[in-house]
């Protein structure tokens, strides 16, 4: 009779101790980073060393998350996406969009809850099935002859009170940030989350498919402030988040700018976000040249990116290294030949 009591108790004993386990366990979030392909050059577009950086700092600070995440595009194997609480794509977008193929796969996962969410680019979207199905999935997209994508320094003034915005504070960063998007109707669901307005030089190009057009002129000229990122939530469960920043790989190092998606990736999770917002140290130079696609070479080496970048983005680069434009003209002189 002894020897059952203590069996008894011995398994009293192990139910205690896996019962928080099991616990802390089915209240893992997974969350899929989809980095796309290589794309501009060394410092811009940098879709895996940024979508590795967000990951690595979501795992340090979140004991909740688990962010994995797949390179080169859209990965072969659906099964990276079970169990998933939400996905973020950073990657090229418009006809190359990975998701493009997948929407009956990807529509499945939102009709389950799994948060959406898209930096940059992958805001960009045809019109057609894929921008109804982003108005669906997240509120809003990019949309060619309609939207624009200038580089602009935005001044976030005021942010909404919403879990988003814990523990940022106003800023202003230069970066590609698109503007004037296609939101849902009555934008029903949306809740804009950065918002400023760009200034008339930022509609200095002709009109074009992304550099302008008579409606955004319009609405500029008539002062009105641009959502250049939102939040979403469906009406039928789920969330979205559409980031249009992010074309300059150096942001990342901005505290509130980081700070701003990490806060959106866990709620489009369904994560509770703390009340100073995801803690994530600033990276090192030596971790934000961590992973970009192309090695970091000297401007003029004749090895790596640099050189096979054009003017305009060996410039981007330069400004986004933080070279004033007296350096820049300088390095100009003696290199550019």
């Amino acid at each position: 009779m002894r020897k059952h009591i203590i069996t008894l108790g011995a398994m009293v004993l192990l139910l205690s101790m896996i019962a928080p386990i099991a616990a802390e366990a089915a209240d893992m979030k997974k969350i899929v980073f989809v980095a796309g392909k290589q794309s501009h050059g060394w410092g811009a577009h940098e879709h895996k060393a940024g979508c590795m950086l967000l990951a690595e700092r979501l795992n340090e600070n979140m004991p909740n998350v688990n962010a994995v995440v797949t390179t080169e595009g859209w990965p072969e194997d659906n099964s990276i996406f079970d169990d998933a609480a939400a996905v973020v794509i950073y990657c090229d977008g418009y006809e190359g969009h990975p998701i493009k193929p997948h929407l009956d796969f990807f529509d499945s996962l939102a009709q389950k809850g799994v948060g959406l969410v898209t930096i940059h680019w992958a805001t960009e979207v045809e019109r057609g099935p894929i921008a109804e199905k982003f108005l669906e999935w997240q509120g809003g997209f990019c949309d060619l002859h309609w939207s624009v994508n200038p580089h602009w320094t935005a001044d976030y003034k005021t942010l909404p009170d919403h879990p988003i915005t814990r523990g940022v504070e106003p800023f202003a960063v230069n970066d590609e940030w698109y503007y004037h998007m296609r939101f849902i109707d009555g934008m029903k669901g949306v809740t804009p989350i950065l918002t400023a307005l760009p200034p008339a030089a930022s509609l200095s190009r002709p009109d074009g498919p992304r550099s302008g057009n008579p409606d955004v002129r319009k609405a500029i000229a008539n002062g009105e402030p641009q959502h250049v990122a939102w939040a979403y939530d469906r009406p039928g469960g789920g969330r979205g988040f559409g980031f249009t920043g992010a074309h300059i790989h150096d942001n990342w190092g901005h505290d509130d700018f980081r700070k701003i998606v990490l806060n959106a990736i866990c709620w489009t999770a369904n994560i509770e976000i703390p009340e100073g917002g995801v803690p994530s140290a600033t990276p090192t130079r030596e971790e934000l040249d961590a992973n970009q696609d192309e090695p970091k070479s000297k401007p003029g080496s004749g090895k790596g990116a640099v050189d096979k970048m054009s003017d305009k983005e060996l410039y981007e680069a330069m400004k986004a290294k933080g070279m004033s434009d007296e350096e820049i003209k300088k390095w100009w002189v003696e290199n550019k030949k």
